[in-house]
């Protein structure tokens, strides 16, 4: 392997890097404009309550 082969090897493995971040960033986004723009606020808060029932912590 040259110098040259390793070095673009790492950067591929860089952009693979940050594909897999964008990725994530943009599923994340998408549950944070669903969630803001269009889940009705019950759904939302019944899911958190019973989220936390799930987990043994209290509420109300």
């Amino acid at each position: 392997m040259t110098t040259k082969t390793a070095a673009i090897r790492s950067i591929s493995g860089s952009r693979a890097e940050t594909l897999k971040a964008a990725f994530v960033a943009f599923i994340v986004g998408l549950g944070l404009v669903y969630g803001a723009g269009f889940a009705n606020s019950e759904t939302v808060h019944d899911a958190a309550h019973d989220s936390r029932h799930a987990l043994s912590f209290p509420c109300h």
